[in-house]
């Protein structure tokens, strides 16, 4: 979680930047931040909120320069405070270094102890700084040198975009975790989460940052750097499924098409006899799509949602998560009442959110709620950048199918299958991170690593 935009070679660089992070808005609601650089002077602005609350036309236009890079962040590590509002800014040798960041680092814990036992003074509780810190103790004689020392020392997930003296960098994990590619603009080129913010400016996609790869942007083009291989890729499931906007192409291919087919494979694992089945909005229309095509039921839209409350799943507090479930979708009384409704979910974290809408729908008077999920049980934490860092907050974790049916308040209640959800994908299955399924983890997490993670939240 957490949308980075970066710009190299436009006037109006912060202006497209700001209209990026709007783009990547469901990448993070917590904050914002957008960082510019004219050649001699670096120029920042950034604040708590969602980007349009943060940013002003009169904030934007002091933002001067032509290279810029922002942030929209949602805290899987570190805490919720204005300190730790991206992206990160500092001088080093006279030259302007920012950072934007979307991941997280596995080896947090052992390079934050031995970088404090060096006398590192930490100013953010977020494992992004470390990068900082890592390019200030290379000691190497150019910035691309001290970028592959940085590079080769942290593990983990990253995607970075981020500013050098006059060079914007982006550069993504060796196992690929987290999405981040390449657009042009004209002359200008752009670094992005997703393509959804190059549709918005009208910016051409070129191609992915490749796993393990180093792009460096300046006045002679574009350079790139493989600066380390993994034994295989290990791209985030769980963008397909439910973070990414379903008008991005995400790992070279459409959010949309991939979360239609998951839809019409979980009709034929799970067949429905209703009256039609529909979707929770919005993340959960493309797969009741794909299932209603494939099982020949009608598709209806019962329940609205409102499109001026932000996303459940990305809200810090759990007190304001349930407040704004009941706000954000009202049902049509008049579609639902005495149907036997197909219910169809991207997915169940909690459960609490679920539990929450069925019962609004049983008040609308539905006689029968059967749910669908487009995934398996979420079973275990994710420790590369996706929030639930616990078992304990994973309702599977802890429940047979069975009790969460009987939790949420359904008549019955399947889950696609693993095999089913990798069958659906347009990339062979062990190119995938399924860890919050299977428990297998690319990257093993330690103890030290876990802890780390919860202390620092």
């Amino acid at each position: 979680m957490c949308g980075v935009f970066g710009i190299f070679g436009h006037k109006e660089a912060a202006k497209l930047t700001y209209l990026g992070l709007y783009a990547l808005q469901h990448r993070g609601e917590e904050s914002a931040g957008i960082a510019a650089f004219d050649g001699k002077r670096l120029n920042y602005q950034k604040g708590m909120g969602l980007v349009s609350e943060v940013f002003s036309e009169e904030r934007i236009k002091k933002l001067k320069g032509y290279i810029a890079v922002g942030h929209n962040r949602y805290s899987t590590t570190g805490s919720s405070i204005a300190e730790n509002i991206q992206p990160i800014l500092v001088n080093h040798k006279k030259t302007p270094v920012v950072v934007a960041h979307n991941g997280n680092f596995t080896n947090t814990y052992e390079l934050y102890s031995q970088l404090e036992k060096e006398g590192a003074i930490f100013h953010t509780t977020m494992d992004s700084e470390i990068i900082i810190h890592l390019l200030a103790r290379a000691q190497k004689d150019n910035f691309k040198d001290s970028l592959l020392y940085a590079l080769n020392k942290i593990e983990g997930a990253y995607s970075l975009a981020m500013i050098i003296g006059n060079n914007l960098i982006a550069a993504r994990d060796p196992w690929g975790f987290r999405p981040l590619c390449i657009g042009k603009l004209n002359d200008a080129y752009v670094v992005t989460s997703e393509t959804c913010a190059l549709d918005l400016i009208g910016g051409n996609y070129l191609r992915d940052v490749e796993p393990g790869e180093l792009i460096i942007i300046n006045s002679k083009g574009m350079e790139s750097i493989r600066f380390k291989t993994a034994y295989r890729k290990a791209m985030c499931i769980f963008e397909y499924i439910y973070f990414a906007r379903p008008d991005s192409n995400i790992f070279n291919y459409n959010v949309y098409l991939v979360r239609k087919q998951l839809g019409r494979q979980l009709a034929k694992e799970y067949p429905l006899i209703c009256d039609f089945v529909m979707p929770i909005p919005d993340s959960g229309s493309y797969a009741a799509l794909g299932f209603s095509e494939e099982a020949k039921i009608p598709y209806q839209l019962g329940m609205i949602r409102n499109h001026y409350i932000g996303r459940t799943f990305i809200q810090p507090s759990q007190l304001v998560r349930d407040f704004r479930v009941k706000v954000k979708l009202n049902p049509i009384k008049d579609v639902l009442k005495d149907k036997k409704v197909g219910v169809i979910e991207d997915s169940i974290v909690r459960g609490t959110t679920s539990k929450i809408r069925v019962k609004t729908l049983r008040e609308a008077g539905v006689k029968e709620v059967h749910m669908r999920v487009s995934c398996p049980p979420l079973r275990f934490p994710c420790f590369y950048g996706i929030d639930f860092p616990t078992k304990r907050e994973l309702i599977a974790a802890s429940r047979s199918i069975e009790e969460i049916k009987n939790f949420i308040g359904l008549d019955s209640l399947g889950y696609l299958s693993l095999e089913g959800m990798l069958k659906s994908m347009p990339h062979p299955p062990q190119d995938f991170c399924t860890a919050c399924f299977t428990g297998n983890y690319p990257i093993k997490p330690s103890k030290k690593m876990s802890k780390s993670i919860l202390e620092r939240r």
